[in-house]
This record gives C-alpha cells, structure tokens and sequence, in this order.
C-alpha cells in the first residue's frame, strides 16, 4: 500500500470516528465505522485486512478528544457530516414535519375548532397537542373557537366550554384567543348577504329528498336562477324566524354537474326551532352550517394552517368556492387520518359515553373505565405524556393506533422519579408470624433515592399477603424488607437465612402489610374497583400525590381518610379493618 493511500484511508477514517462519536455522544466505535467507511471508497476494498489497522489508532486518537473538540474537528474536516447529523438531530426533535409554506407567512396562526357538546374523549386530545406543538416550534399563535352553531343535533353543553379550555392547559398549551360561533351570527348573516349579492347563493324550498334526487341526477333545482332580490328578501325572513325548521335554507351556488356530488349547492344556512342553550344566542333561529361558519372565521381570523380528519376532504372543496367568491386566499391545508385507542371497552365516541353516563354503566366522565381525557387525567397521567404520545403519531392521512403503553411509558419517565414506594395488598389474608425476626421493616421510600429515607412499618403479630403470594407448605418466601419465612400451613415462621435464598436459591419476594395498623384502600382501575390494605404510612399521604404500589403500579392518590376514632375516648381503634376508606386511582404498571 503506497503513502499516498495511507492518508486517504487514515483521513476517511478520522472523519466517520468523529461522526460515529459526536452521534452517539461517546467513544468511536472502530467496528462502527467500518461500514460506512467502506461503503462510501470501495477502492478500499482490496485493502480490506489491512484497513482494521490503520483505522483503529485513528479511532483512539478521536476518542483522547474532548467532546466539544470532536465537534469542531469534525466541522472543519466534513462540515457535511456534521449537517448531516444536525438534520437528524431536528428530525429526532420533531415527531411533527415542518409546516407547508411555513416561511411564507409573519405569523403561523392556527385554530382547535371543538364543538362543545360534551367533555372530550381521548381522541381529541390529538388537535390540542399537535396545534400546540406547532405554535411552540414556529413562535406562533392558537386560536380556541368553539364551533358551537348547531343548537339541535351537536347541542351544546354549557359545562363544556370552560372544560375545553381547562383540557387544553392540562395538556400543556395556552390560547391565544377564545372565541364562540355563537356570538358571531351577525356576522355570518353579513357575508351570506354579500354572497347572495354576488350571485354565489340562493334560497331553496325544495323538501330534502327532491333536491337530493335533483342533486345526484345533475338537475338544478327549480330555485336556482331565482333573481338575487328575491333570495335576498327570503334569507331576511329567515333572518326574522319567519320559517319553520326544514321548510327553506340558503344554499351556496356551486356546479351543479360538479363530479362529486357532495360539492354540488350544498346548504350554507337553516332554520332550526331549537333554542340555543346560551341566553346569548337563543334568539337566533337561521343558523350556519359548519362548512359555511367555519370559512369565513378562518379568513376573518387570519387562520394559515388547518389541520383537520381526512374525512373532511369535501368541507375544504366546499369552501373553497367562498373564498372564490370573495376573492379570498384559502389556508394551508393538512388532512389526517383516524387515531384508535386500544386498552378500552368503551366506544371513543361523546355520545355513546353521555349515554353510558346516563344509564349508569359508568360513573361519570373521569370513571376510570372511560376513554376520555378526564379520566386519565384523575388517574394521574400527566398532559404532557398525552401530547408527546400523540405528536409522535405524525400527521400522516392514513389511520393510526395510540397503545395506552406508549402513554404509560411516556407517563412514567415523568414520574418515577417523584412517586415515593409504598406496600399495598389486595384481598389479604392473614398469616402469623412466629420465631426471630425483626419487629419494624425499613423498605426505602424510593430506591434511587437514599436521601429520602425509609418507611418505618411495624410487623406485629400477623401480615395480610395476597393468596396467590402464600407458598406451598414448608416452602419459603422473602417478605419484602423484613426477611425470610418458611410456610407452615398455619404461620410464618423466621429461617434466618440472608439475601443470598433470593439472589442465589431463587426464592421467591412478596409484599405484606400488617394486619394491625395498615390503612383501607380503594384501588379504582379499568378493570373495576378493588379493595386493598396499604402499610400505615401511606395514610400520610395527600391527595393529588402519586406513589407507587411495589408490584402492581403507579397510582394517583384521590383521597386520603383519616383514621376513625373512639368518639368517647379518642383513642385510634385498635380493631384491624376499623378505619375508614382512602381512594386511590390506578394509572399505569
């Protein structure tokens, strides 16, 4: 091998050593870099068993670098390389693509439309989480309007719009602005008189079926090329309540031979005899339709960006035909497909939750058993986790799967680290204790952290366990923090035997409580409730605080009894089960 070759071999590899390093923010890897360096000079191949040789002492003198210097170096010997893994670094950064024509724009505005007809299921998380991130990335602002134009099919539940609001900073995000339909019906009965003016609307009688026929053959409805002044006087009549619900609407003039037909004069306007649940629009009887409303607010308030179902493909076609008319620019548009949630028995859908809410089959919107927002929020899963789960879902068009695994796993990286351990059992039974052992087991509070101390727990005379811990007879278990028993049948009795039965006989570890003085505890769940008794100082615990019970899984704690007492001598009762309920909600394993 000439000198000349040696070089380029030793250059090339200086160059995939310092990438291989600043990539994986360590040491060079010289089986690593082998690969690449490789690939990319495949007149190095001849030279393939002498190339380990000269690459390895070129790897080791990366790897004597400082970080901060093998960035540098790198940035002078393969400034490409470097880009490379800065395009990477961003990618990684952002589960989410970059906005269309982002830099096109001062300001990237963008608006979470809810209809507020009841609290939101997990599914709607996604829009939240998604504007939110893009308002966060590009500097930019978020609209809240509340699509709350149909008072009679999507009826509007008062409750709802403050609970929206308050979802959205659960999840991590502020708006910028709030805004209702509702209070804007003015201002759509404006732009549909300066759309009748244009010609681009006109009013229709025909019953629904008629014009549905007329629709799908291509035929225009006999209502069509009525002049403009007689459309006009016809909406004002609408405007004054002076038509009943289905007897006329206003309909945007389109073509009537257009290829699909949803796009053909579809309804812009209708009377609804419904009042509006708020005091504020419950005058109004000519209501917009959505695909009408909702286009003129995105121009009136400067929205650029929409995201939005790939079901409502049409609803952009619809619109678009406004904003011909008015000679306005239409937003950048992304359409997205369905998300699916598993792990739940309940359909994702607000209705048919209302209706299992109403029935009795569920508690309540946070009823641990409901795919809803409100529910893993009680169960002390954090909003953050929710919107790192669904921003890494992307905005592809096709549908796509959320497993509940990812949340709990984003959820406990959040977590762990501040949920102090604590022993609980379900459906104990109670074992005595005989023999030599001690008479308070000190568990640590957390195992990462010795700073925090340990929980004192008093053993007593007996411990609850749950019935598939209790071994066969004459074999043995390691009670958790307190040591080794064998089984007599009847009893627990003390072996004497160290950590070395566990980490080299393989005998089995198990949780306990005391049967005196532990604490009574619901465990809410998706399976359903359970009962379970808790070591004592779990009862010091307060509400909102997440802990974790070893072996079973994080939870929030909802509420914490205090321990009932003798009324005449104020005394703690000393009868095992005399205390009264604490609540806590199960999150995740």
């Amino acid at each position: 091998m000439d000198q000349e070759l040696r070089e380029r071999i030793e250059r090339e590899a200086e160059k995939h050593a310092l990438m291989n390093a600043v990539k994986h923010e360590g040491e060079a890897d010289i089986g690593a870099i082998m690969g690449p360096l490789m690939g990319e000079n495949p007149d190095f191949r001849p030279h393939g068993d002498e190339i380990p040789g000269i690459a390895a002492p070129v790897a080791a003198q990366v790897n004597d670098l400082a970080p901060e210097d093998r960035r540098d170096r790198l940035a002078e010997l393969a400034p490409e390389f470097l880009e490379e893994l800065e395009a990477e670094d961003e990618a990684d950064e952002h589960a989410l693509p970059d906005l269309p024509n982002a830099a096109e724009y001062d300001e990237i505005r963008m608006r979470c439309a809810p209809n507020p007809n009841g609290p939101w299921h997990l599914g709607h998380a996604r829009m939240p989480a998604v504007i939110g991130t893009y308002k966060d990335r590009y500097d930019g602002s978020m609209l809240c309007r509340f699509d709350d134009t149909d008072p009679e099919t999507k009826r509007p539940d008062l409750e709802a719009y403050d609970a929206i609001l308050d979802t959205i900073e659960y999840l991590g995000f502020e708006t910028d602005e709030v805004i209702r339909a509702s209070d804007r019906v003015e201002t759509y009965y404006d732009h549909a008189r300066e759309l009748i003016d244009l010609g681009g609307a006109y009013t229709c009688t025909c019953p629904a079926e008629t014009f549905s026929e007329l629709k799908n053959s291509g035929e225009a409805c006999p209502h069509r090329e009525k002049g403009i002044e007689d459309s006009m006087e016809e909406f004002e009549a609408m405007v004054a309540g002076e038509y009943d619900a289905s007897e006329i609407v206003l309909r945007v003039r389109t073509d009537i031979e257009h290829k699909n037909p949803a796009l053909r004069d579809w309804v812009a306007f209708r009377m609804v005899d419904r009042p509006h649940p708020r005091e504020e629009a419950a005058e109004y009887r000519c209501w917009p339709m959505l695909d009408f409303q909702s286009g003129v607010d995105d121009h009136l308030t400067g929205i650029t960006h929409i995201v939005r179902g790939i079901d409502l493909q049409d609803s952009a076609k619809r619109q678009r035909f406004l904003y011909d008319y008015f000679g306005w620019e239409y937003p950048e548009v992304i359409h997205w497909g369905h998300v699916q949630i598993d792990a739940y028995d309940v359909k994702m859908s607000t209705s048919r939750i209302k209706e299992l809410i109403e029935t009795g089959e569920l508690d309540d919107w946070d009823d641990p058993r409901a795919p809803t927002i409100a529910s893993v929020r009680r169960r002390g899963i954090r909003g953050d986790a929710l919107t790192e789960a669904m921003t890494e879902l992307g905005t592809s068009t096709s549908d796509v799967d959320l497993a509940m695994s990812t949340v709990y796993a984003k959820n406990r990286e959040r977590i762990d680290d501040g949920s102090d351990r604590y022993f609980l059992v379900r459906d104990g039974e109670r074992v005595s204790l005989s023999g030599e052992g001690p008479s308070t087991a000190e568990p640590p509070r957390h195992p990462d952290h010795e700073e925090r101390g340990t929980r004192e727990i008093p053993v007593g005379e007996a411990v609850l366990v749950e019935p598939a811990d209790i071994p066969s007879e004459g074999e043995r278990v390691w009670l958790k923090g307190l040591g080794c028993v064998r089984y007599s049948g009847e009893a627990f009795e003390f072996t004497g035997d160290d950590i070395d039965a566990v980490r080299e006989e393989g005998v089995d570890v198990i949780h306990w409580v005391p049967a005196e003085g532990s604490v009574s505890v619901r465990l809410r769940s998706m399976d359903g409730d359970s009962e379970g008794r808790a070591e004592p100082e779990f009862g010091g615990t307060e509400r909102d605080e997440m802990v974790q019970f070893e072996r079973i899984g994080f939870a929030r704690v909802d509420s914490v009894a205090q321990r009932a007492t003798d009324r005449s001598s104020g005394d703690t009762p000393r009868d095992e089960h005399a205390d009264v309920e604490s609540v806590a909600y199960f999150a995740h394993p």
